[in-house]
């Protein structure tokens, strides 16, 4: 197996920073008090609108389809301007991707993240080379952990397997739904113990995980 597909956020990157920044100016905006890194990172996981849906839930703002198109998109434009400033790559990463690509693997992203900030956040950080897919939480009309991006991204990739390697409960679900084997970082932002995600690997240092990928292969 040749192909492996990687999570963004909280599984190559520690973007939490940015997002939490760009969460604290709409709510400065609205004269809200900031929330808590701890608490937006709880959000985290199923997309923009999702978090933003958290968001306003957390601070108490009634919920509308307008208000909520609003804040998604205020958001989306707070975030736009600083996507990759306070972000930066998990511990091993780039050192993962390098080697990887070495021996041969090719390697996509499929994040729930939407594709344009993603292309932004994989820029800012200098990792955009290292994939030939990038699948976005906007690429198609359903999200993770619905199959459909995970099997999209491997479609693209010309393939029809892969190890996925995510952080958190929607990778997991993701990768069970589409039936392939699933890595999991565990210094991510899942909530659920390690144990309960039934990964078929799991690592905490990026560093680790070439020498994974290539046992699990049988390379």
């Amino acid at each position: 197996m040749k192909f492996v597909i990687f999570d963004l956020d909280g599984t190559l990157v520690e973007s939490a920073p940015d997002i939490h920044d760009a969460a604290n100016r709409v709510l400065a905006d609205l004269g809200i008090s900031p929330l808590s890194l701890e608490t937006v990172i709880g959000f985290i996981g199923n997309g923009v609108p999702k978090l933003v849906e958290r968001v306003m839930k957390e601070v108490g703002i009634a919920h509308s389809e307008e208000k909520h198109a609003e804040l998604v998109a205020a958001f989306s434009a707070h975030y736009a301007v600083n996507p990759a400033t306070l972000s930066y790559l998990n511990k091993g990463a780039l050192k993962a991707l390098e080697q990887l690509k070495g021996d041969g693997f090719q390697m996509a992203v499929c994040t729930n993240k939407p594709y344009d900030l993603t292309i932004q956040v994989l820029q800012g950080l200098e990792i955009a080379d290292y994939f030939g897919v990038v699948i976005g939480g906007d690429s198609l009309l359903v999200k993770k952990p619905d199959a459909a991006p995970l099997i999209r991204t491997m479609e693209l990739l010309g393939s029809d397997s892969c190890i996925y390697i995510g952080d958190s409960e929607v990778d997991a679900q993701t990768a069970k739904n589409a039936d392939q084997p699933f890595f999991l970082f565990t210094d991510g932002y899942r909530k659920t113990a390690v144990a309960d995600l039934g990964a078929d690997a799991q690592f905490d240092d990026f560093v680790d995980l070439p020498v994974l990928i290539n046992e699990y292969s049988g390379l």
